[in-house]
């Protein structure tokens, strides 16, 4: 069995529903929305993050520059995903992924009772779930809606490589 790495991402501007993804999936994911190819390098090295971006030349920047780097040129977030595993089986990288994040801000969620959401979700949501999660940083609040069937199928794409 390969060992399991807990890879942190910075997603270029151009990527910001790919990093809301990974952040919802459980990835360390900051979208980097303002600066210029110097920034999102030095960051990417400072804080050891692998650089996600459909940019060729950041990526021989970065490379040059000592930061890894992927090219996800494809045009869909479920086959950026799938280029992404992709290029981790073939580094033989074992992605460890935490809880889910954030997919606002990239905190980390915290299971809580309902009673701490009661007024701060619509009162259907709030009849018909008993589990919800609310970020640390930024206060918002998710649970499983209707939406958790599709992410599910983005998870599949990245599941753990053996």
């Amino acid at each position: 069995m390969k060992d399991a790495v807990r890879l942190r991402f910075v997603a270029d501007a151009m990527l910001g529903s790919l990093a809301r993804k990974l952040r919802i999936l459980g990835f360390d994911t900051h979208y980097y929305r303002e600066g210029d190819d110097n920034g999102i390098i030095r960051l990417a090295v400072d804080e050891g993050r692998v650089i996600l971006t459909a940019d060729e030349p950041l990526v021989s920047l970065a490379i040059r520059r000592g930061a890894t780097a992927v090219l996800l040129s494809e045009r869909t977030d479920f086959a950026r995903l799938k280029a992404l595993t992709e290029w981790a089986e073939a580094l033989s990288i074992f992605f460890e992924k935490g809880g889910p994040r954030c997919s606002i801000c990239n905190g980390v969620l915290t299971r809580v009772p309902k009673s701490v959401v009661a007024g701060k979700v619509p009162s259907p949501v709030a009849s018909r779930h008993r589990i919800f999660y609310r970020c640390d940083s930024c206060g918002k609040v998710y649970w499983k809606g209707g939406h958790w069937k599709k992410l599910r199928s983005y998870e599949r794409v990245m599941r753990e490589a053996r």
